[in-house]
């Protein structure tokens, strides 16, 4: 298991103070902004070589927001994003091209992130005519036909095209899309999501093998938490636009600090007698209108069976809760609660392989 960012290893992508802001506007011909969407809100994070982050929390808390920014697929409000030291959000042009071959995005849907009307072969060497130094055009059929193979497709369908292909073996095509140019740094924004249950561990067992074989560092978002469980080293777990609770896998599964966590967010109706009930979900409507409308101190205060007066009035720092500090105890990772130390009455039904959204 690779050594987490932070903790000795030095990063290969860390982010800073992330932000990511949406503009709510009123009127047609003279707009005025009225607001703000804040997918994005303050994301510290890092990413160490050779490393799987895993990155959960419900559906619209800004998770494919930061998978986006990693990649530069869009431009942040503030913050900083660092290759190698590198500021990447500084970057264009030529510098920015060159960054972004080392950084490459496995998609949700591979139904709609493979062009239709464009065959295999043609999709997988697409990043040979953006990097042509990568690979000369008289090699480009062997390289595609090599990758094909790589990710488990039959070379001699390269000519194929998608509609020709299931589910699985379509995610599999944007794996070896990703793989083309050779890059260090893979982003999966929930790459099994679309897929049926049963082709979802063979898509898992794919991308560990892959990282076996090139030395790959992921960020792996998902919303089943086996899933994350089963291919990070560490786990970040975001609501409303900043990660709240952070550190290995074990840690975060097993000895959880923060209200909002693998184990206790999910949404069951019963509880242990005695034991504190789990948050339940909001509805999409609300996530939306929340978003835009943080809440003051801890913005998961209105959800929190731990919630006092100080919560309302202060915002809790992503840090080891002093209770902890020093001590070699699992309990001892990053939590953005200022109760952290209180223990967290699991559910007996609610396991981990739970679904957070």
């Amino acid at each position: 298991m690779a050594e987490p960012a932070g903790r000795g290893a030095e990063p290969v992508l860390e982010v800073r103070n992330l932000h990511k802001h949406y503009p709510l506007t009123q009127g047609v011909l003279f707009k005025k902004q009225v607001g703000a969407v804040r997918a994005v809100d303050g994301v510290d994070l890092g990413l160490a070589a050779g490393e799987t982050l895993g990155i959960v929390g419900e559906s619209g808390c800004g998770k494919s927001t930061l998978a986006r920014l990693l990649v530069r697929l869009e431009r942040p409000t503030s913050g900083t994003i660092l290759y190698k030291g590198e500021d990447v959000t500084r970057l264009s042009g030529r510098a920015l091209k060159a960054v972004r071959r080392n950084i490459q995005m496995v998609f949700q849907d591979p139904y709609t992130s493979l062009n239709p009307r464009m065959t295999v072969g043609d999709i997988v060497g697409e990043p040979y005519e953006i990097h042509p130094e990568v690979a000369p055009r008289g090699s480009r059929r062997q390289k595609v036909q090599d990758l094909l193979d790589v990710v488990g497709l039959n070379p001699e369908h390269i000519h194929r095209y998608p509609h020709q292909f299931s589910g699985g073996q379509r995610q599999r095509i944007g794996i070896a899309r990703g793989l083309a140019l050779q890059p260090e740094v893979i982003v999966a924004d929930e790459p099994v999501s679309a897929l049926d249950v049963s082709v979802q561990a063979q898509v898992v067992n794919l991308l560990e093998k892959l990282q076996s074989e090139f030395g790959l560092s992921y960020v792996f978002i998902a919303h089943d938490l086996s899933i994350v469980r089963h291919i990070s080293d560490r786990v970040g777990v975001m609501y409303l636009g900043r990660i709240v609770e952070t550190g290995r896998d074990a840690e975060i599964y097993d000895h959880p600090t923060h209200p909002l966590h693998p184990g206790a967010a999910v949404r069951r109706a019963r509880a242990r007698p005695g034991g504190p009930r789990p948050p339940r979900a909001d509805p999409p409507d609300r996530r939306r209108a929340v978003a835009a409308n943080i809440p003051s101190g801890c913005r998961f205060r209105t959800r929190c069976w731990k919630a006092r007066d100080r919560c309302a009035l202060e915002v809790p720092a992503l840090a080891v809760p002093a209770a902890f500090r020093g001590e070699d105890s699992p309990a001892a990772h990053d939590s953005a609660c200022h109760f952290a130390e209180e223990k967290h009455v699991v559910p007996a039904e609610d396991g981990p392989g739970a679904p957070v959204g």
